[in-house]
């Protein structure tokens, strides 16, 4: 396949990496003030996936240098607050025959590009590795949860090619599955993100340490409780009948292979990046006001996370 990878963040890099190693065509897009950080065009990654390193068939930073190479699957892995920009960049070098993989955190990217560019061409995919740049173009996977997970909510996209796909990541290395239920499995990540990742910045502690504090875990339960009862509201499926079933699962489960992970939004806010609070707590919170619902604990953690961003760029 000839891929192109939108955004050589963390997960990115490992993607680019893996897919070309693999002996795919790969190309990158990324930011201007990184181009020339990335020497020869090469990337590498180390840790949980392995050390691979890879020299991708291009780099660029405008999408129309992309034109003149037809590409069969694009992967987003930009922040969930670009969603839009990236689609409507996507728009003018789409063929007949290019679908697209979000890569993404967070609620509202399918919703955002199938709107703009058709359900037909979107693949949504849950992704439950961890990776943190070391530097430009390097790329450490520091755990690894569950297969990456890809799908089509809608059934738009044909089960051959989601195989053909799924195919190429495993081959890659990148442990994946598809399912008829990515909607349903993406949200128990956004679940899982939105009680581990603002509290994890704020406090500036690892997943485990939220764990070990039965303050922080009350504040977990309740941010968990006010999502389930706010999707319930909006008609959205979840995997669980309640929230009590998942609170068994995020303990028991989910939050062991984690224990030692800093979450993205604590590195984002060090670097003093903007974060995707929005697309989590944020996003539960416009969800609840939707429907004249009050989720005061997602709101208190939304705000925090505000001003913690506004306090690092001051």
């Amino acid at each position: 396949m000839r891929i192109l990878v939108f955004g050589l963040g963390a997960i990115g890099t490992v993607f680019a990496t893996s897919l070309k190693a693999s002996g795919h065509e790969v190309f990158g897009l990324t930011k201007e003030k990184y181009i020339a950080k990335i020497k020869n065009n090469l990337l590498k990654i180390y840790g949980v996936f392995g050390q691979k390193q890879a020299k991708l068939d291009g780099i660029f930073t405008d999408i129309q240098r992309i034109k003149s190479y037809p590409i069969d699957l694009v992967i987003v892995c930009v922040k969930a607050y670009d969603t839009e920009l990236v689609i409507n960049q996507l728009k003018s070098i789409l063929t007949q025959n290019t679908v697209v993989l979000l890569a993404q955190n967070g609620y509202g990217n399918y919703e955002i590009a199938s709107s703009l560019i058709g359900k037909e061409r979107v693949i949504l995919s849950r992704i439950i590795f961890g990776a943190k740049t070391i530097e430009i173009g390097v790329a450490e996977v520091t755990v690894f949860a569950d297969d990456i997970v890809i799908g089509q909510p809608d059934n738009a996209i044909s089960e051959e090619k989601l195989k053909e796909i799924d195919n190429a990541f495993n081959k890659a290395g990148l442990p994946t599955r598809v399912s008829k239920d990515v909607y349903a499995i993406l949200w128990d990540k956004i679940i899982y993100n939105s009680a581990l990742n603002p509290l994890g910045a704020i406090l500036e502690c690892t997943y485990g340490v939220l764990a070990d504090n039965e303050e922080t875990r009350l504040i977990m339960n309740k941010i968990i409780e006010e999502i389930f009862y706010t999707t319930k509201a909006k008609g959205i499926k979840l995997n669980w009948t309640d929230y009590k079933e998942y609170l068994s699962h995020f303990y028991e489960n989910l939050l062991p292979p984690t224990v030692k992970h800093f979450p993205s939004m604590y590195y984002d806010i060090k670097q003093g990046k903007k974060t995707e609070i929005d697309a989590l707590n944020g996003a539960i919170v416009r969800l609840a006001n939707e429907c004249n619902l009050s989720v005061p604990v997602n709101k208190i953690i939304t705000n925090l996370i505000r001003v913690k961003e506004n306090l690092i760029k001051t």
